[in-house]
């Protein structure tokens, strides 16, 4: 993308030029990205989470479901993602509804992660008040000890999402705020593809 046009037409294969670009700027962690959600009272609420994969069909994160992410998407399942990566002075936003991702996705991401981070899952009531550090701490040891010979199953309240992108939007900085946004929006069902369009900065 340069200062006149985008001469990309598939958004995600864009993404995944800049997501390139952001893995080899030095970054610590270039996968984080702000996630919002709606709560049962209609409120915006946002944190960061971690990309997990990207394609075609969406932008996936994994979270306990029964945390306040987990609870907003059961209630309102539509989210919006922001990726800021301050070196390439780039930003992309995501809109769209979530789905969860099938069983066989999630044990399979699930089995890569470390194994004290697979107990971790197991012991964290993820959002639920904690009485202090002891309480996660005795919780951890316990599942420690229960798991301690096998593979570390996959809990069923833990899980993925996947943002099916209606809307995603690439920002650029220039020079005296001049900057470049370019939106590329999906076409109406059945029209398939994506329409794009500049935007004022």
């Amino acid at each position: 993308m340069s200062g006149q046009k985008s001469s990309v037409d598939n958004p995600i294969e864009l993404f995944q030029r800049w997501f390139e670009e952001a893995k080899g700027c030095g970054l610590k962690e270039p996968t984080s990205v702000a996630l919002a959600t709606v709560n049962s009272n209609g409120n915006p609420t946002v944190r960061i989470v971690l990309l997990k994969h990207a394609d075609e069909r969406g932008f996936v994160f994994y979270t306990n479901l029964a945390s306040a992410k987990g609870g907003d998407l059961k209630i309102h399942p539509h989210a919006a993602m922001c990726f800021h990566w301050d070196p390439l002075r780039k930003q992309v936003r995501v809109t769209g509804p979530c789905q969860q991702v099938s069983d066989d996705e999630a044990d399979a991401y699930f089995a890569t992660r470390a194994r004290i981070s697979q107990i971790g899952a197991w012991a964290s009531n993820q959002s639920q008040t904690l009485e202090g550090r002891w309480a996660l701490e005795k919780r951890v040891a316990h599942y420690t000890a229960k798991f301690s010979i096998g593979d570390v199953p996959r809990p069923s309240f833990w899980s993925g999402f996947r943002i099916v992108p209606d809307s995603i939007e690439f920002w650029e900085d220039r020079k005296y705020r001049l900057h470049d946004r370019f939106i590329y929006e999906r076409r109406p069902e059945g029209g398939g593809g994506w329409s794009k369009r500049q935007l004022f900065p």
